[in-house]
């Protein structure tokens, strides 16, 4: 891949889709200039909007192995434009660094792997198999319209994915130091323990819950619910909140809530800890209730094809031999691992996301698209 010229390419687009205020879930057509350049590139795009939420599906080529890059064009809200060097919607170069809101997470992305498939597309016209884009407007939002949908509706009419590169920004110190191929699940609940509300004078005629949740609450914060394995750490539940009481000094409460959210490795599932929170309650507390959501379950791609794919063309941009990781957060990847795809997620370093002054190394956005440019030719060419 000709870096220099597709560097500057890449770094250009960068800064255009910084410059689009696409606070989630508005697009701001950030969507509508990556399909321009699909489109020329023989893609054939597919916007699918669901709700509020621009989403599009875009493909080229046919046949075995399809290689799906994904992505989101909404960020999070600036914060105080105030507290900005600069306007956060206006890329801004300094020292080597550009500077803008999405910088980082995930314009850069965005513009790498867009500029990588133009790149692709010329040099090798009759690819094997398929390259495809899944783009969304509401990864930083809810997540109700935005992939979980498109990936509903590509199950529904069959689509196939073999392997799915997620731009989320998952290096740590250096570009490619890290990659995600999997991430926990996420589970979270708030339980309420009912009492009876009385004066605390009186509490022969009352039944605090505050005391009887005391015990229950530490027993789940306690419970090993297992011991993680070679991919994942630990599962472990963290309180969020705990809240009784009317405020005044007089009085013992009727109930206390608590929130809580788990963080599970592939070693349990949502239905047993489900199952395990409403046991351990239930031994210390004699009226409660839990109100669950689950964000979504635990996913793994393990060493194979597509991680051998973006190791090796980590290796041969910067020199990094990439470790695998399934810390961190919630990515959409979750809705994707539905199809049953090799997933990881490789981009650029996560020390500013979603801070004042989100920023990213210009230098390192050439070298994001020629690694992603290499991921295409490992799997969608033949050697």
């Amino acid at each position: 891949m000709p870096t220099t010229e597709y560097g500057e390419a890449a770094v250009a687009l960068t800064r255009q889709l910084i410059e689009r205020p696409s606070v989630t879930p508005n697009d701001a057509d950030c969507q509508k200039i990556m399909m321009q350049r699909l489109t020329a590139a023989g893609f054939v795009c597919e916007p699918m909007r669901f709700g509020e939420v621009d989403n599009f599906w875009a493909t080229r080529g046919q046949g075995d192995g399809t290689l799906v890059f994904a992505g989101h064009t909404d960020v999070v809200p600036t914060g105080p434009e105030s507290g900005w060097s600069t306007p956060p919607f206006t890329a801004t170069d300094r020292d080597g660094v550009l500077y803008g809101r999405g910088a980082a997470d995930m314009k850069a992305s965005l513009a790498a792997m867009t500029v990588a498939a133009e790149a692709f597309a010329q040099q090798h016209p009759n690819h094997r198999g398929r390259l495809g884009f899944l783009i969304t407007a509401d990864e930083e939002g809810p997540a109700r319209d935005g992939t979980v949908k498109v990936v509903e509706a590509l199950i529904a009419r069959g689509e196939q994915v073999d392997w799915c590169v997620v731009g989320e920004p998952s290096s740590s110190e250096s570009l490619g130091d890290i990659i995600k191929n999997g991430r926990r699940g996420s589970i979270n609940g708030v339980i309420t323990i009912r009492g009876k509300q009385g004066h605390i004078a009186y509490p022969q005629f009352a039944e605090n819950p505050i005391h009887g949740a005391f015990l229950a609450l530490d027993a789940l914060a306690k419970e090993p619910w297992d011991e993680g394995n070679a991919f994942f750490e630990p599962t472990r539940l963290q309180f969020g909140n705990i809240q009784a009481g009317t405020g005044a000094t007089n009085v013992i409460p009727g109930s206390l809530t608590a929130q809580f959210n788990v963080r599970f490795s592939t070693e349990t599932d949502a239905t047993t800890i489900r199952s395990r929170c409403e046991e351990i309650l239930g031994a210390h507390v004699a009226d409660f209730d839990i109100k669950w959501h689950l964000s979504g379950e635990p996913f793994l791609t393990e060493p194979g094809a597509l991680v051998e794919a973006v190791t090796a063309s980590i290796k041969s941009i910067t020199g990094t031999s990439a470790k695998l990781s399934t810390g961190g957060g919630t990515s959409d990847g979750r809705f994707i691992a539905q199809t049953g795809t090799q997933i990881v997620e490789l981009g650029p370093i996560n020390a500013s996301i979603h801070q004042i002054d989100e920023h990213i190394l210009l230098s390192d956005i050439p070298r994001l698209t020629a690694i992603y440019y290499g991921i295409m030719t490992r799997l969608l060419t033949i050697h």
